[in-house]
């Protein structure tokens, strides 16, 4: 399934980041708000982490990433985050971690022991890659309308919205 910026645009809403900063990111294609090699790190992260059935992922990440990191001190924690683990896969695999392939770096993440760390922002470096990295990217896939429909939560029960979704999930458990 496709990713597409304005999923991105409702991940951030969700985020509670919106209004006229989210109409501007649709317009302007402008990524001076981070490095080339932080940006990389972010979109290898994502596709280490998101289902392989999502496309789009660079474009959807780097829409996020920009709105969602016009706090300072946000910004400054993603960015030593994504040279944390790039470092490391460096150190421990002799290249970038962008460069890897994606079974390579969910290995390098379990052998770092993120799968496993508390997310914390001032923790060590697993805690912080998962913090600023890893439940970030999750947490704006999963709130996209596409992410939600590739895992069948398009429509959360107590979200106001449309009852389609409701009645196509009690129509399938009838029938079986």
């Amino acid at each position: 399934m496709e990713l597409s910026r304005r999923d991105a645009l409702v991940a951030l809403a969700a985020a509670g980041v919106a209004g006229a900063a989210g109409a501007t990111l649709l317009d302007d294609d402008s990524s001076d708000f981070l490095s080339d090699d932080a940006r990389a790190v972010l979109v290898a992260v994502a596709e280490t982490v998101y289902p392989t059935e999502a496309e789009g992922v660079a474009s959807f990440v780097e829409t996020y990433a920009e709105g969602r990191l016009d706090d300072a001190d946000r910004r400054e924690g993603v960015v030593e985050a994504a040279a944390d683990l790039d470092a490391t896969a460096r150190d421990w695999r002799d290249a970038p971690f962008a460069d890897l392939d994606r079974q390579a770096r969910d290995q390098l993440l379990r052998d770092l022991g993120v799968d496993t760390a508390d997310p914390s922002p001032d923790g060590t470096v697993p805690n912080r890659i998962r913090f600023y990295l890893v439940n970030e990217l999750l947490y704006a896939f999963y709130a996209s309308p596409t992410g939600g429909r590739l895992v069948g939560i398009e429509n959360p029960v107590g979200y106001p919205g449309g009852t389609e979704s409701y009645q196509r999930a009690q129509m399938e458990d009838s029938d079986g």
